[in-house]
């Protein structure tokens, strides 16, 4: 009786430390580094202008295709938020990706699921187009499109 306990205690020594060694065995990952936290910020027009001007933005507008061709800026790709996939969306090394809605809301819900898919901070348009017409800026329309211009973008 008492050899088949030392027998019994000798096996799960050596199947804990089989199972110590195998946790030294793994890689130690430092997750922090792997991806940042997942973070959302606004972007002023102003801000958003220049950067645009810089080249450096990549714009999602996530309104619907019938808000999209009504008002947008130019340039912005559009992704509406009912359809919406993070993984669809283009991430560039180069462009900054920002989103673009009516008033911010659905910008910042768009830019929530890609950081939450992808960790990172990233960026809406503070105040939506809105905010954008009601700093002096731009938009465009199909109204507004030269014809030529339109059938190239198709």
């Amino acid at each position: 009786m008492i050899l088949r306990s030392f027998t019994l205690t000798a096996i799960g020594a050596l199947a804990l430390a089989a199972c110590q060694e195998e946790e030294r065995a793994l890689p130690q990952v430092d997750y922090a580094q792997v991806s940042a936290p997942a973070e959302v910020r606004g972007i002023t027009a102003i801000d958003l202008a220049a950067r645009i001007e810089a080249g450096d933005v990549l714009l999602v507008d996530v309104r619907e295709p019938e808000e999209f061709a009504e008002s947008r800026i130019a340039g912005a790709l559009n992704a509406p938020l009912s359809t919406f996939d993070p993984a669809m969306i283009p991430r560039e090394q180069v462009r900054e990706t920002i989103f673009v809605c009516r008033s911010g809301r659905r910008s910042a819900e768009a830019a929530q699921k890609v950081a939450e898919r992808f960790g990172g901070t990233v960026r809406h348009l503070e105040g939506g187009i809105t905010g954008w017409t009601d700093s002096g800026r731009d938009t465009v329309s199909r109204a507004n499109v030269p014809a030529d211009a339109e059938a190239k973008a198709d």
